[in-house]
């Protein structure tokens, strides 16, 4: 079981990464092709990356380099997903590139030591063979990461909105209450009972930050070394769907493309930000579409200091259960959605 100990200031330092965090995504990601886990919910990346992988001549670089090591086990080296990657891809490879030398060689040896690693492992702590590695992740992103990054990036939108949304209504602890059911909060203490090993984490005032994971399965993760920044990566809840993808035409037609993305972005809880972004307009544009779904009784808004949380009424959340029924009798599933 791995417990966080929180004082006070923890839960006033507690923050939610704003994106997706490409390292770790990387990381969970490659834990994918380890396991039929949760196989499910990513078939259809599953299956395009690895023919990706295969026309681009990177599966042989994955199977080498890669997987070994991000062993889908209780541990890999923490310096593969530093802090630094909440603020993009290159941020956190530079700061793979300039982790001190005795660092990376201790946490390859304890990688050794605790699932083993290959012959050549420690040589990453090398100039050469450390740019080599970040040429490869670099790579891998590019190949089979950044094509659905625009779908990672709206799931995990919609999962922090749905954090805000709980903050505003129910205040921190319903947050951390909320998180996955993987996770339990007991007052003063956040706890994961299914991980691997026992891990107590006395945050003592530093805080603790939250990661959505796309590609995460089940299991949250967290860093071995507790005298790192704490951070805690979670997966988000995946939902087969079997509804096509013209599944709000008529929803389109009643109110508009427009403001049918706004108020779908709301059945998720969003800002006026957040409902521009899913529906490709300006911040402005989008202020005068929640203005026109809240006089019409569709959604409701919320402030909070210079936010205003948009989230749907009774009302709206029956036009659009209604819309996608409606949709989803049409059109009956071929066998293959149900397996993705």
């Amino acid at each position: 079981m791995l417990r966080f100990h929180f004082t006070p200031e923890d839960l006033s330092r507690l923050r939610v990464a704003s994106g997706p965090h490409p390292l770790w995504e990387i990381a969970v990601s490659l834990h994918r092709f380890q396991t039929r886990e949760g196989r499910w919910a990513h078939a259809a990346w599953y299956r395009t990356a690895c023919s990706t992988l295969r026309e681009t001549g990177l599966d042989r670089t994955t199977m080498r380099l890669l997987l070994p090591l991000f062993p889908r086990a209780r541990y890999f080296p923490d310096f593969l997903t530093p802090a630094e990657g909440v603020e993009g891809l290159d941020a956190g490879l530079d700061r793979i590139l300039a982790t001190p030398r005795h660092r990376v060689a201790d946490e390859v040896a304890r990688l050794q030591e605790t699932v083993g690693a290959p012959a050549w492992a420690h040589r990453i702590a090398e100039g050469e063979p450390r740019r080599q590695l970040v040429q490869a992740l670099r790579a891998y992103h590019r190949a089979v990461i950044a094509p659905c990054e625009e779908h990672i990036h709206e799931r995990l939108h919609a999962e922090r909105a749905r954090h805000t949304r709980t903050l505003f209504r129910a205040g921190i602890e319903a947050v951390l209450a909320d998180l996955t059911p993987a996770i339990r909060w007991r007052h003063p203490v956040l706890e994961v009972p299914a991980y691997p090993c026992r891990r107590d984490v006395r945050l003592d005032g530093r805080g603790l930050l939250l990661i959505p994971s796309y590609f995460c399965w089940n299991t949250p993760i967290t860093l071995a070394d507790p005298g790192l920044p704490p951070v805690l990566m979670y997966p988000v809840q995946h939902i087969p769907t079997t509804v096509s993808p013209t599944a709000g035409a008529p929803l389109n037609s009643l109110l508009g493309p427009t403001r049918a993305a706004v108020l779908r972005a709301a059945a998720s809880g969003s800002t006026t930000t957040e409902a521009a972004r899913r529906a490709g307009v300006t911040p402005t544009t989008a202020s005068h579409h929640t203005m026109l779904l809240r006089d019409a009784g569709l959604i409701t808004s919320h402030r909070h200091a210079n936010t205003v949380l948009h989230t749907l009424t009774p009302l709206g959340a029956a036009l659009l259960q209604r819309n996608t029924r409606g949709q989803a009798g049409a059109r009956r599933p071929r066998e293959t959605d149900a397996d993705e």
